[in-house]
């Protein structure tokens, strides 16, 4: 084709001296064979031109500047509401019940709104006066009944609002933000009042809605989805609709640099079931696996201890009295403290391991030396191997943990700045950030960022096959660490250790577990870690619902209790001394401490 439209032209090339001409897509000549471009260009012919159709048209000249596009009116609920419909859809992708968004979420995100006064009510807040009302303000709309009953949902829309519709009639869209309330959201007489929506509250908005639907997926669950991108948080306004412009201010409200930990969201959500007082939550049962029952089986399964365990983990749950299943539910009455399901089952696999082998640094290590003694070793379960075992899985797991965290990249692809003169600089630090990955990735002969990996409920894998963190001990048997007494299969530990019990407040007294850890010993402090890092808390944390569930175990108060606890234990403080042991048992203990 570029032979008929450089037919006519012969001259040769100024540069190369050579006669073979091109037209670009542009319509100028260029030479095939230096690529020098010149100034002639070919006339292109109009087809759907006709002479006679056409008329003149006025043209005016436009203003030298560019005007700002500032998209469409828009307040910072709606942008949350975009937040919380993402979310929600990435969890019913990856199983949730179908029901979980339109009959259980949207409801509660429906009630947070009337009590805040930001929709669905006659007496609205304004973006000049924007008040939210406490936990015991009335309201002129809809009865809360009616709200939580409601089975249609407005979340692929916005909400209606007539604080939204007088802002559009406003001159107060504040030149400084995007939305129209952004400055009223970061005032401190609002910022004192506890109610604002934020990211962390989309969360605890939807853990609330979880434990309503008796989902079998935990807060640190949840947390884990959020921190492996499955469900959207940091950047999650980036999926914002493009006429919802993110500008100055708003970056302050939808812009975070970090996880929440657990016991940050927990507390949301305590604090957020208060604030929309809702009824009491539906019961956990024990057929749910919200309950600890079967939830304990779950991380039985993922630390790799054996079967049999779990009968003794209902045992120990039964004697706390942590079977009911009203103890369970949220009841703002009789039970107004959210139970933490993860964490009470993690504690009670841990105290029912302290009842089975002492975990005092000695008693243990005695216990495995006799298993290793039995007839049929291979069959039973020796705690010893176990700790070898899970010791080597724990360091690989929280290196790639670690890799993962640094090779995760937090720069957005929209980034968000404050005001417009920051601007190039957030620009140049985008593009520093992108060229330095680039040289890591060539350097590392490896993507810099995090390998996406699909969502799993277990941190390790046990088993035969390829990829596993080691071989199986669920089917182990726990007879070397049992006696048979009086028909009866009692722990062959006869001794119980514990911390002082007595409660604190948790208002006026912190966590005591930096101050006890140095007195520990050493096999609880690391199980408390490996538990700590399956739920992924602190171990502080996991440590005061260890002394909770121990305050239940301990402070029976009933004669069938105390009978069944004498059977299976005798308790010690560690303040107390060492009950005496036969000589026996003497030389056993000194031979195990050389062995080690």
């Amino acid at each position: 084709m570029d032979e008929e439209h450089t037919a006519g032209f012969r001259e040769p090339c100024a540069q190369c001296s050579a006669v073979d001409w091109g037209v670009s897509d542009e319509g100028r000549f260029y030479c095939k064979s230096c690529h020098n471009v010149i100034e002639r260009t070919k006339e292109v012919v109009d087809l759907t031109f006709t002479p006679g159709s056409t008329r003149v048209s006025t043209i005016s000249k436009g203003s030298r500047h560019k005007k700002t596009e500032r998209g469409r009116v828009w307040m910072i609920c709606e942008g949350f509401q975009f937040i919380l419909r993402n979310q929600a859809d990435a969890l019913l992708r990856l199983g949730v019940s179908p029901g979980f968004k339109d009959e259980v979420l949207c409801p509660l995100w429906r009630l947070y709104l009337q009590k805040s006064r930001q929709a669905y009510t006659n007496n609205p807040v304004r973006s000049s006066k924007f008040k939210l009302g406490g936990p015991d303000s009335e309201s002129d709309s809809a009865p809360e009944s009616s709200i939580m009953s409601a089975s249609e949902t407005d979340g692929e829309t916005h909400p209606p609002s007539t604080a939204g519709s007088n802002a559009e009639n406003s001159s107060e869209w504040s030149l400084c933000s995007g939305s129209v309330d952004a400055t009223a959201y970061l005032s401190a007489r609002l910022r004192r009042g506890r109610g604002l929506m934020t990211l962390r509250k989309t969360l605890a908005l939807i853990h609330l809605a979880l434990i309503w639907c008796r989902e079998a997926l935990t807060l640190s669950d949840l947390l884990r989805l959020v921190k492996e991108g499955h469900v959207p948080y940091v950047n999650a306004y980036e999926e914002l609709p493009e006429e919802m412009k993110l500008e100055g201010k708003d970056s302050l409200i939808f812009r975070v640099e970090s996880y929440p930990s657990h016991r940050a969201v927990h507390q949301e959500a305590q604090n957020l079931a208060l604030f929309l007082q809702l009824p009491a939550f539906p019961p956990i049962s024990r057929q749910s696996l919200l309950h600890p029952a079967l939830l304990s089986v779950r991380y039985l399964t993922d630390a790799n201890l054996p079967d049999e365990l779990h009968l003794w983990v209902c045992r120990l749950m039964e004697r706390a009295g942590m079977a009911d299943q009203t103890l369970h539910a949220f009841e703002p009455s009789s039970h107004p403290v959210l139970p933490q399901y993860d964490m009470q089952a993690a504690a009670l696999i841990i105290v029912t391991l302290k009842l089975l082998f002492g975990l005092d640094d000695h008693s243990e290590w005695i216990l495995s030396s006799e298993a290793s003694e039995q007839d049929e070793p291979g069959d039973m379960f020796n705690l010893r191997r176990w700790y070898r075992l899970l010791q080597a899985a724990l360091l690989r797991a929280q290196q790639s943990r670690d890799q993962d965290a640094a090779r995760k990249q937090w720069k957005a692809k929209k980034p968000l700045h404050l005001n417009k003169k920051n601007k190039w600089v957030v620009m140049k630090q985008k593009r520093i950030a992108e060229q330095v990955q680039i040289c890591f990735e060539k350097l590392s002969s490896r993507p810099a960022g995090v390998q996406c990996v699909g969502p799993s409920s277990f941190r390790f894998c046990w088993g035969d096959e390829d990829g596993a963190d080691g071989p199986s001990l669920h089917q182990k048997k726990l007879d070397a660490v049992l006696t048979l007494k009086h028909d009866v299969l009692t722990p062959s530990n006869s001794t119980y250790w514990h911390p002082p019990l007595r409660p604190c407040e948790r208002r006026k007294c912190r966590s005591h577990y930096p101050e006890v850890e140095p007195t520990l010993p050493r096999t609880f402090v690391w199980l408390l870690q490996l538990f700590s890092f399956l739920l992924d808390v602190k171990p502080a944390y996991l440590y005061e619902e260890v002394l909770t569930v121990e305050r239940r175990v301990l402070g029976s108060k009933t004669q069938q209790t105390e009978n069944l606890w004498k059977r299976m234990t005798r308790t010690r403080t560690r303040t107390r001394t060492r009950t005496r042991t036969s000589p026996r048992i003497q030389q056993r203990e000194r031979e195990t401490e050389e062995t080690r």
